[in-house]
């Protein structure tokens, strides 16, 4: 099979919401000699792509988008052990976590997929995460962090976790963004985070143009 074809296979699979059609096709890819880091970029990413413009459009639904990110990963599963160290230092990092007092974690999932499929290594602390916990993991390294919370009462804890990042010492090394229905453009100034994210597309082409 050639490289044009494998790759397309790696986006179809995705697109087609396939697990192990995706992870039979990254092996294909990694069997045929494909470099793995261009078989995430021009396959697996591509697809994950059409995904995302597919929900934006409204032409895909959230139960389809999580099997087509989990199809990705499946993919990402076989070729990332593949890549070769010293590419791998060039990979951007992004957290990810519903900020304390919150257990909805849906578009916080969305936001992890869409920034796996640009290229971002995503460390997700999950729900329900102090700020503590939050700020340990951006001192410890990251490019990105990003927050969200589905109830007002908990973007108190949001704020909280802002503000112990910008004590941290590492705010100028980390880009913050925040989601979540009861958040705003205002308050995302408020509390000093950098972006407040409409949905998990516009998030990862912020991210990227700071980038």
């Amino acid at each position: 099979m050639d490289k044009e074809k494998i790759l397309k296979e790696l986006a179809d699979s995705v697109v087609a919401c396939d697990p192990p059609r995706a992870k039979a096709a990254a092996e294909t890819a990694l069997a045929e000699g494909l470099d793995p880091v261009e078989a995430i970029n021009e396959g697996l990413v591509v697809g994950m792509g059409v995904i995302g413009d597919n929900y934006a459009a409204h032409t895909m639904y959230l139960p389809q988008v999580l099997v087509a990110a989990h199809s990705m990963y499946e993919g990402l599963d076989v070729l990332i052990p593949a890549i070769p160290k010293d590419e791998k230092v060039e990979t951007r990092k992004a957290v990810t976590a519903v900020v304390q007092g919150d257990v909805h974690d849906i578009g916080k999932n969305i936001v992890k997929t869409m920034l796996t499929a640009g290229g971002f290594m995503v460390n997700d602390l999950g729900k329900d995460v102090p700020a503590q916990v939050i700020t340990d993991a951006a001192v410890a390294g990251t490019d990105v962090v990003c927050l969200s919370t589905l109830m007002t009462p908990t973007m108190d804890y949001m704020e909280a976790a802002v503000r112990m990042i910008g004590s941290s010492g590492c705010r100028d090394k980390v880009i913050i963004t925040i989601g979540g229905p009861p958040t705003t453009d205002g308050f995302a100034q408020e509390i000093g985070a950098d972006h407040r994210d409409e949905n998990a597309q516009q998030c990862v082409k912020f991210v990227k143009s700071r980038l």
